[in-house]
């Protein structure tokens, strides 16, 4: 099933402002003050965050369940980091970290599992040429 997406800039980079739609029920709104210099609103790397966490969770509760330790809940919090490389506003890093809650599992057994789908999950590989990408994970306490 395609995912849908669309955006509208309105008016130059320093001073205009932009919309976007994700799906149904997804919207906000940008600037560069919000994209640049952590001023209110959202940006696209929020999204790109978003989605990656998205992806991550649902991937690993799969392996989870797969491996017949299904999970209660997994969480997992992404960092997206947009640096200037070559004078360019670069995704350069992505930091997850995921907490599970899987009954009959111990923390070594789960962190193995977290592997294949920071690797595999369709964002991952869709991210693949981002330079640093972490990933912590424990289980909840």
């Amino acid at each position: 099933m395609p995912a849908k997406g669309s955006a509208e800039w309105k008016g130059d980079v320093p001073s205009g402002s932009g919309t976007f739609t994700a799906g149904d029920t997804i919207t906000g709104g940008y600037t560069y003050k919000s994209r640049f210099e952590d001023g209110p609103g959202s940006n696209p790397e929020q999204l790109v965050a978003a989605a990656h966490a998205a992806c991550f969770s649902m991937a690993l509760s799969s392996i989870l369940a797969q491996s017949g330790s299904p999970p209660d809940s997994v969480r997992t919090d992404a960092t997206v980091t947009l640096r200037p490389v070559n004078g360019k506003p670069t995704i350069t890093k992505i930091a997850l970290v995921t907490v599970g809650r899987v009954p009959g599992i111990d923390e070594a057994a789960f962190v193995d599992h977290v592997l294949a789908p920071k690797a595999g999950c369709p964002v991952s590989r869709a991210l693949a040429g981002v330079p640093e990408m972490t990933l912590e994970a424990s289980l909840a306490r």
